[in-house]
């Protein structure tokens, strides 16, 4: 994962599209497979919102946010990063800032039609396409491991986990299922 800087917008959507089939995955289990007709349905008055509705438009696109203000929900993030290189090193070799800040951005669904490449034309498998977060705000707490990645392709390569744990500022009915 590159920091920011030259194509920084394709980057993010490249990432969004690598983390999107395993996010579409969690959709089909419990406890979201109970609400997945509901927030994945097309309706967007604000009763609705305020009840989940998970899709959002932009640029003609639709994507599916978990993450989202009306359920009143936040993301804390455990993140093990490991690199081809000592533990540690990656302050030496990249800004461990912008590469934190292309993940979050990654994580959460594009805002304008600037950060969706033009010639992304999304498959079916695709329709939506499932993000984390609805706005990268609601990352509320992140802790971050480094390590060694000791079956590298290349010196860029970087292999990451992440472990995303739900809270509820204000539980809501439609959340409260969701938080542990």
């Amino acid at each position: 994962m590159r920091g920011s800087g030259g194509g920084a917008a394709a980057h993010k959507h490249e990432v969004r599209r690598t983390l999107h089939p395993q996010l579409r995955e969690l959709w089909s289990h419990e406890p979201l497979c109970y609400k997945s007709d509901t927030w994945l349905g097309a309706a967007h008055d604000s009763e609705a919102e305020e009840a989940g509705v998970a899709l959002r438009e932009v640029a003609g696109r639709s994507f599916a946010v978990l993450v989202q203000a009306p359920l009143k929900l936040v993301a804390e993030l455990d993140i093990l990063l490991l690199r081809p290189e000592d533990p540690g090193a990656i302050l030496q070799h990249a800004d461990i800032d912008n590469r934190l800040k292309t993940l979050f951005d990654a994580l959460r669904r594009p805002v304008t039609a600037q950060e969706i490449p033009r010639d992304w034309s999304p498959t079916n498998e695709e329709q939506p396409l499932h993000c984390l977060l609805d706005d990268d705000r609601l990352i509320t707490r992140v802790n971050v491991d480094t390590d060694r990645l000791l079956a590298p392709d290349s010196a860029d390569d970087v292999d990451l986990t992440i472990r995303v744990r739900l809270r509820a500022s204000s539980p809501t009915y439609a959340s409260v299922m969701l938080i542990s």
